[in-house]
């Protein structure tokens, strides 16, 4: 790009050798970036494998944190999008589920633990009622 910088545009060599600018200059000062960017296909796998070590259950924040702690730079809209195109969901945690119905006309059995309870108490000054599981069989 050097040599025949006199002759073209910068951007039009740029636009031929597909290299950005911003690349060519940082090249030019001799920096090179401390956080390494991938591509999509190879921030996919690390979205996958994170994705498979958490079981599932990491959405697109937490998978962002997870990619910056192990040094690599993605944005959270780039991570959704991936995850988006490719089907990755995470788990929802199941809604607690209310399996008794308080509200019927049956009749009721009544508490014996209660009244074992009270017993012990007044027996033993106790409320341990481990001592009398075998009688409530």
């Amino acid at each position: 790009m050097k040599e025949h910088r006199k002759q073209f545009d910068l951007n039009d060599i740029s636009d031929a050798l597909d290299v950005s600018l911003s690349s060519y200059r940082a090249w030019q000062r001799g920096g090179v970036s401390d956080r390494k960017h991938l591509g999509d296909s190879q921030l996919l796998r690390t979205i996958e494998s994170i994705h498979t070590q958490c079981k599932g259950a990491y959405g697109s924040p937490r998978i962002v944190r997870e990619l910056r702690s192990r040094g690599l730079s993605a944005s959270k809209a780039r991570v959704e999008r991936l995850m988006r195109e490719h089907g990755i969901r995470a788990r929802h945690k199941q809604r607690y589920k209310f399996t008794t119905d308080s509200k019927h006309g049956l009749p009721v059995a009544e508490n014996l633990l209660v009244q074992i309870r009270c017993l012990n108490i007044k027996l033993f000054g106790t409320t341990n009622i481990s001592i009398f599981a075998n009688y409530l069989v």
